[in-house]
């Protein structure tokens, strides 16, 4: 109805201009200009159809009123066709141009609008209250910022479908976990409505409706990127909370756990130093003598306990500090085994290290500790009357020293997590002590020194722990 409206105001604007222009002395070529700018006219304010229907009754009057014959609408003189022609392409050709660039300003400012839109829907995320679930704020935002008459908003992580606007409105719930599942964009022009998946770098977070309101397929496209990209931000802002948070729980519980072991480590050293003196006494009953023996046995596998549990806390704590200097390979191996003269003097242990070989670059104390927790774990899983062989090789400019033994081997599907802190293996879980803290130490300090631990063992055939550790620096002129 209102275009008919509009096509009766151009018969009737032309037949006023028509009238005007016959009332003054003006010559063909004024009437073609005026006639020419009122089509302009039309054009820019109503569109193509109008300017185009200016442009024949323009040239219907520019005949019969203006073109000799006066009063009909044949033509005399052959260049009168060429003027009646031209003022037709002008006048149509002009049209179209001034339409066209009203639809391109028209867009434009649609663009601007759907820009602000967008604009404004990030801010409203952004600003979200954080007590409240990110997801369930979306389809209220988008009705509120698009002016959509409703909207909703499927998050496959919770399985929960959060809606706003008119109820009439509603997408079912089956529809939006579709779109979800099948990651594809539905539009429907009679509705008004825009259904597509939320996804970011192939992670699809959910689905998002939205019914009604002036919302080009750009924009929606847009949002829904928006969307995917707040709820992204929001789910990583959570990780890294929990993260933080769980950081400084086991930063708290290491430094509690530190402080702890060296409290224990005072009177764990009076009592061996109290027992070891009772031994050397005068001669004692030999129940006197068998009880002090296991308060020094005890005392020293505490004191081995709270070590690991000191060396553990530091670790986990980012505490760990190298001493490094060059030091043989040889000389480690004599101080761990020092260690073990007693608990191995009934042990054959064959070492076989070439001393002419090149230093490494480590912490003594803490690689001898290493060896310490492979000879002790060499010790405790094999028989009693087995022998053990500690070696050494260079390989790829670093030391490798490994610790065999023939004791049962380590289970297949147990030597992924033997380095696992507190693992222990099923077999001897009951029957031999221990608090699975040893070979977690032992990799965390040879990762320490830039140096890789691993295990070779087959059922029935032994295991054997091998660590590499890199080189000394070769200093000039040495």
């Amino acid at each position: 109805m209102d275009r008919v409206f509009r096509i009766l105001g151009v018969i009737g604007l032309m037949a006023a201009i028509t009238y005007m222009v016959r009332l003054l002395p003006v010559n063909s070529t004024t009437v073609a200009l005026t006639f020419l700018l009122a089509v302009l006219g039309v054009a820019a304010q109503w569109g193509l159809v109008e300017a185009l229907i200016a442009a024949f009754v323009g040239a219907l009057s520019f005949n019969f009123y203006f073109l000799p014959p006066v009063g009909t609408l044949t033509i005399g003189d052959p260049e009168n066709w060429v003027a009646l022609l031209a003022f037709l392409v002008t006048a149509i050709v002009a049209s179209q141009l001034s339409t066209s660039a009203r639809k391109r300003a028209v867009e434009a400012l649609d663009r601007q609008h759907e820009m602000e839109r967008l604009y404004e829907f990030s801010r409203m995320l952004m600003l979200a209250d954080a007590h409240k679930s990110l997801a369930g704020e979306v389809p209220s935002r988008v009705v509120q910022a698009l002016g959509a008459d409703a909207a909703a908003f499927f998050d496959r992580d919770s399985g929960r479908v959060f809606r706003a606007g008119a109820s009439e409105a509603l997408v079912p719930d089956s529809k939006l976990k579709d779109i979800a599942l099948q990651g594809t964009v539905v539009y429907d022009a009679e509705a008004r409505s825009f259904l597509m998946p939320v996804s970011l770098g192939g992670h699809v977070r959910g689905s998002l409706a939205i019914v009604g309101g002036s919302v080009s397929e750009t924009a929606a496209h847009a949002l829904a990127n928006l969307v995917a990209i707040t709820l992204e931000r929001e789910a990583a802002r959570e990780s890294a909370a929990l993260a933080e948070a769980a950081q400084e729980s086991e930063k708290l519980k290491s430094t509690l756990l530190d402080a702890l072991a060296h409290e224990f480590k005072t009177p764990l050293t009076s009592i061996k130093a109290a027992a070891t003196a009772l031994l050397s006494e005068s001669p004692q009953s030999n129940s006197h003598r068998e009880l002090l023996t296991v308060v020094e046995e005890e005392s020293d596998r505490l004191s081995d306990l709270v070590t690991e549990a000191i060396q553990m806390a530091r670790i986990e704590a980012g505490k760990l500090q190298l001493h490094r200097q060059p030091v043989s390979a040889a000389t480690v191996v004599d101080s761990a085994l020092r260690k073990f003269k007693d608990r191995a003097q009934d042990r054959r242990v064959t070492v076989q290290i070439d001393t002419s070989m090149p230093p490494v670059e480590a912490d003594e104390e803490l690689i001898s500790l290493v060896l310490q927790q492979l000879v002790d774990n060499a010790l405790k899983y094999s028989p009693p009357d087995s022998p053990l062989t500690i070696s050494a090789r260079e390989e790829d400019g670093s030391i490798v020293i490994s610790v065999a033994d023939q004791g049962p081997g380590v289970p297949e599907h147990e030597q992924a997590r033997i380095f696992d802190k507190f693992y222990r293996g099923d077999l001897n879980r009951q029957s031999i002590a221990g608090t699975g803290m040893g070979l977690t130490i032992a990799r965390e300090i040879v990762k320490a020194h830039g140096g890789r631990i691993w295990l070779h063992s087959r059922p029935g055939q032994g295991a054997t722990f091998s660590f590499s550790l890199p080189l000394a620096a070769v200093e000039a002129g040495a």
